[in-house]
């Protein structure tokens, strides 16, 4: 199954994905606003649908998948091309950073380009969300802590980014990461070897799949597990293939106006438009 967040006549709603031929349509859960916390595997599917209130997907406004998770942990450097580009040595443990929730944008909200950065990056990336609480996850149990996958923009300001050592500067700007469109359960998903891209103005800028992934979801669950408790709803970004922006000849930047697509085959497609903060 798949299920959104969702903003639709004034109300904060998840709903489950059925998809027509028509489009998609969106079935409401009752009782619930927005995954997250308060959502865990079994909340989400012992919620009752109700049919009466669906509605099309095209008329709502989608929500970040997880609007207010706990934790955003993220990874660099979980690809060997991009590893490759950035002329470093493979790392022998995860390369981890964090956003903030107010990072976060829905699956077509607008990305903003800060006054303060000229060198606005972009980052395809799969994310796992976490569905059931745990500490010192062995590997091999991974699975049953994860609710779904989602896909992931992680925008970044590099001028930023490398001003210090620490990327968080870069990293956790508001309204800047798209995460989305839908929430995709594992029983749903294959992200052994699921093929990622990102294309801008019809040009493919990133392609790759994530069988080349350094550190694989179970790994990724077992090593943030071992130093803090994950909780429903924390969301993990697992890293990015080659060919960001900031490593081609010449660079490339998003631009005010620029419209840019990340997908992951089988899991979804976020597209959104580049406009300058005011």
């Amino acid at each position: 199954m798949s299920y959104a967040t969702y903003a639709h006549e004034g109300n904060n709603r998840v709903g489950r994905v059925e998809k027509t031929a028509a489009g998609d349509r969106l079935i409401p859960l009752e009782g619930l606003s927005e995954l997250g916390r308060d959502t865990p595997a079994e909340v989400l599917s012992a919620a009752t649908e109700r049919p009466e209130q669906a509605v099309a997907a095209s008329e709502v406004r989608l929500r970040p998948v997880v609007p207010h998770p706990d934790k955003i942990i993220c990874v660099g450097l979980n690809y060997r091309a991009h590893v490759g580009e950035t002329g470093r040595a493979l790392p022998g443990y995860p390369v981890l950073f964090t956003k903030f929730a107010a990072s976060l944008i829905g699956a077509h909200d607008d990305i903003l380009l800060p006054a303060e950065s000229e060198q606005v990056d972009y980052e395809a990336e799969l994310a796992v969300v976490i569905g059931r609480a745990g500490r010192r996850i062995p590997r091999e149990l991974a699975a049953r802590h994860i609710l779904g996958y989602t896909v992931a923009n992680d925008v970044t300001m590099r001028d930023y980014q490398y001003k210090t050592h620490q990327w968080l500067q870069g990293k956790a700007w508001e309204s800047s990461t798209p995460l989305g469109p839908y929430l995709v359960t594992p029983a749903e998903a294959d992200v052994s070897a699921a093929g990622i891209r990102t294309v801008l103005g019809g040009r493919k800028l990133q392609e790759s799949d994530t069988s080349r992934l350094i550190f694989d979801v179970a790994t990724l669950i077992a090593t943030v597990s071992e130093f803090t408790t994950l909780l429903p709803g924390d969301v993990i970004l697992t890293g990015t293939p080659g060919g960001v922006g900031y490593r081609r000849d010449p660079q490339l930047f998003l631009g005010d106006g620029d419209e840019i697509t990340v997908e992951v085959d089988g899991i979804g497609s976020l597209t959104n438009r580049v406009r300058r903060e005011a």
